[in-house]
This record gives structure tokens, C-alpha cells and sequence, in this order.
């Protein structure tokens, strides 16, 4: 009856593949596409509570400088403030104390230029290089701080003559905008830390656990172009590991400085703990891309398990960042899909792999034992954990093996015993060493008694 009920289903056509390849690339650019939605979502919102601070601080400062220094021309004022709120998030407080720099040193240079060389279109140029070098050799690089320099420059040597003197005004302008910003940004209208942590470590954890999963994949198939596919994907988020940092010195400084925040520390610094480790993961996926492109190009054996661990492991690291997200203390999800990872990495090994497939399976732990970090363990302990877990998978599926490397060890012992005992026992007799005397027989130069 069984073989009659085979017999009567019908074979797959390849329009029904084609169909079926279709609504499974549907599916997954569907799934792309609402992540992509909800990553532009949380992107606009971040842009929004900019634009509001910087319209903001810009009101703010033009007001408070026309009422201490009277109306008139306080460009500045409103320019220096949005020019904090514009920088990189993150680095607000020092852009501050670089365009305070940059305006003095723009202002000296200025003057003691103008005041040597006199006014007119080469005296402003020389009077920028000057300034400019000058800056360059203060900071070390570029940034707000040589371009206020040179902007301070150029206002001083063209507007001083015609404007008479601007060196106060400049200086309390962009002093009062320089504050007005920050307490806009720390005190106001303070940004959310972690969404702006999500924001940013959303394409690096999807780019992460999509290509492991590419990676398995490729291993199934053993399609080693595949891998090569992955790696390259994954060496292209230099950009995104950047824009991470940035975020995550941006957030910091959000929970330090701004008290309506404070009560995000502790959820900052798990977040934060995690993504670094995520860091030392993108670098161990990129290696495994290569040595899995290099395994299935060399014809090595690739049991079921590894990519089997490998999707897993893409598991662990999608679980984490929803673990954190919603601020857990302890992501015990995580730590279970990491320790699966681990014990069916073991069992990968103790299915027979050669050196690239030992390197992968090698690499698989250590990443198992940086995510593990991640949630919190101490290195020692998370070393302890996946060592352990990969041990109980290669126990599961090679008990009796070490059984019998055992019991050989113990035969070859035993056979090498007896062939050194029979060895000896062929010797002559003058060879042997004389550890006993027979019984009755008088020893060498007495008589017998």
C-alpha cells in the first residue's frame, strides 16, 4: 500500500520548483524590506529630535545675545549653536570647546597679521594660511577647530576694517551659542541613548546573522563562491562598525550629562558591553566566510552539524540584540542558543573534519565565547562554558572511541611488556645482568659450605 501511495504522487515539475524558489526569495525580501521600514522609521525620528534641537538652540542663543549685548548683527551666536547641535553625537561637548579654541586662535592670529601686514585680498589670504597652519599644528587634524580658526580669520582681516571691532562680540557669540547647544542637547530636548544605539547596531547585527546563515548555507551546498559572497559582504560594514562607535560615544554621553537619562545607564552599559563584543564577532565571521570557502574548495568532509551550529549561532546573535533591546540583566536565551552552538560544533569535530574544518569549528567556539562575554560572563567562565559544552557534543558522539584508544593504549603496553621480556630472556648468559644467585651454588672465590 505504501509503494502504491508513492507511486501515486506526483513529481515536482520545475515550473512548481521555480514557484517554490519564488515565494521563498518573496518571503525573505519581504522580511528585508519591513526591517529596512522600521530602521527608516527610527532614522527619521533621530533626525527629527535634531532639527527641533538645532531650531531650538539657534532661537534660544539669538534671543539671549541681543539681550545682554543689545540688538544688532549676532550671527554668530545662533551659527555657533547649531554648529553643536550638527556635530557628530558624541562629540558635542569637545566641538564646543573646539570652536571656543578656534575663534581665540583665529582672533590672535588676525590681529597680529592685520596689524604687520596691513588689509587687502593677499594680506586675508595669508592672514588664513597662517591661521590655518597654525590651527593644524594645535589640533593635530582637521576639524572645528581649524575651520573657525580660518573663519575667524577671514571675518577679522575683511570685516575689522569696515565693521570696527569684533573681537568681543566674536567671542561672547560663539560662547554663548556653544552653551545654549549643549544645554539644549543635555538638559531640554536629550536624545533617547538607546534607540540611538539600536538605530545604528541594527545593519550590523542583520549583516552579521544573515551572513552566517549565508555561510551554512554555502556549506550545505558546498558552494564555495558563495562563502567568498559573504565574506566580501561582511568586510563592507567598516562603515557601519564607525557609525556604531560613533553612536555609542554619543549615547555615553547622553547618559552622563543629561539627568533626564541617567536612569538609562544600566541598560547603556549592557548595551554597550554586548556591541563591543559583536565587534570581535564581525572579524571571526569574516574569517569563517574564508576558511569555509577554502574547506569546501579543498573537498574536506563537512558534516551536518557545522552548519547546523553556524545557524545557531545566527540565532544567538539575532536573540541578543532583542535581549537587548529590552534591557535584560541576564539574556538567558542567548546563553542557550550560544551553548547549543557550541555542543553541535563538538559534535561537528567528533564527526571527522580535516584542518580547515577544524580551524572553522576552532572559530566557531571562539565567537561562541565572545558572544558568551557578551552577556556578561567573565572571559574565564565563558571559556569554561563552550569549552564544556563542545566536550559534552564530542562525548555524545564518540564515547566508545576513546574507549578503545584506551584499551588499545593498554594492549600495546602490554604487547611492548612481553616483547622486551622476551628480548631479555634471549640474551647470553654472560650478557644478563646477575641479580640473583641459585640456590646451593657458591659465590665467585669462597668455598661452598
Amino acid at each position: 500500500m505504501t509503494d502504491d501511495r508513492a507511486d501515486q504522487e506526483p513529481e515536482r515539475s520545475p515550473m512548481t520548483a521555480a514557484a517554490e524558489r519564488g515565494g521563498r526569495h518573496l518571503r525573505r525580501f519581504r522580511r528585508l524590506g519591513s526591517e529596512a521600514s522600521k530602521a527608516r522609521l527610527r532614522q527619521l525620528e533621530i533626525i527629527s529630535v535634531i532639527a527641533v534641537q538645532a531650531g531650538l538652540a539657534a532661537a534660544l542663543a539669538s534671543l539671549i545675545a541681543q539681550e545682554l549685548f543689545g540688538r544688532g548683527m549676532h550671527v554668530f551666536a545662533p551659527a555657533a549653536a547649531v554648529a553643536t547641535i550638527a556635530s557628530a553625537i558624541g562629540q558635542r561637548a569637545r566641538r564646543t570647546f573646539e570652536l571656543l579654541a578656534g575663534v581665540g586662535l583665529g582672533i590672535v592670529v588676525g590681529d597680529l597679521l592685520r596689524y604687520s601686514l596691513g588689509t587687502g585680498a593677499w594680506q586675508t589670504g595669508l592672514v588664513v594660511a597662517f591661521a590655518i597652519v597654525i590651527a593644524l599644528l594645535v589640533a593635530g587634524r582637521g576639524g572645528a577647530l581649524v575651520g573657525q580658526a580660518g573663519g575667524t580669520a577671514v571675518l577679522i582681516s575683511t570685516l575689522m576694517p569696515t565693521e570696527g571691532r569684533l573681537e568681543l562680540p566674536r567671542i561672547f557669540d560663539a560662547l554663548i551659542g556653544g552653551v545654549i547647544g549643549l544645554v539644549v542637547v543635555v538638559l531640554l530636548l536629550p536624545v533617547n541613548p538607546i534607540r540611538v544605539l539600536d538605530r545604528a547596531a541594527t545593519p550590523v547585527f542583520a549583516a552579521v546573522s544573515d551572513q552566517l546563515d549565508e555561510i551554512a548555507a554555502a556549506l550545505r551546498q558546498r558552494d564555495a563562491e558563495r562563502s567568498i559572497r559573504s565574506l566580501e559582504r561582511v568586510r563592507g560594514l567598516e562603515g557601519d562598525i564607525g557609525r556604531l562607535n560613533e553612536a555609542l560615544s554619543g549615547a555615553e554621553e547622553v547618559v552622563t550629562l543629561a539627568p533626564a537619562r541617567w536612569h538609562r545607564r544600566a541598560v547603556f552599559h549592557r548595551y554597550a558591553r554586548g556591541l563591543t563584543h559583536v565587534e570581535r564577532v564581525v572579524i571571526n565571521v569574516r574569517v569563517m566566510a574564508r576558511r569555509s570557502a577554502t574547506a569546501i574548495q579543498y573537498g574536506e568532509p563537512i558534516p551536518d552539524e557545522l552548519p547546523a551550529a553556524l545557524t545557531r549561532f545566527s540565532e544567538a546573535v539575532r536573540q541578543l540584540r532583542e535581549e537587548c533591546r529590552r534591557g535584560e540583566e541576564r539574556p538567558e536565551r542567548t546563553r542557550a542558543l550560544i551553548l547549543e552552538t557550541a555542543d553541535l560544533a563538538g559534535r561537528a569535530w567528533a564527526q571527522g573534519v580535516r584542518s580547515f574544518g577544524d580551524t572553522l569549528t576552532t572559530d566557531l567556539r571562539a565567537s561562541a565565547s565572545d558572544l558568551m562575554r557578551a552577556t556578561g560572563y567573565e572571559p574565564e567562565e565563558a571559556n569554561r562554558l563552550v569549552r564544556t559544552a563542545a566536550g559534552a557534543g564530542q562525548r555524545a558522539v564518540r564515547p566508545l572511541v576513546h574507549r578503545r584508544l584506551q584499551r588499545a593504549a593498554r594492549r600495546t603496553f602490554s604487547t611492548r611488556t612481553v616483547r622486551l621480556a622476551r628480548k631479555a630472556s634471549l640474551r647470553p648468559r654472560r650478557d644478563r645482568p646477575r641479580t640473583t644467585r641459585s640456590a646451593g651454588r657458591p659465590r665467585g672465590g669462597s668455598p661452598a659450605r
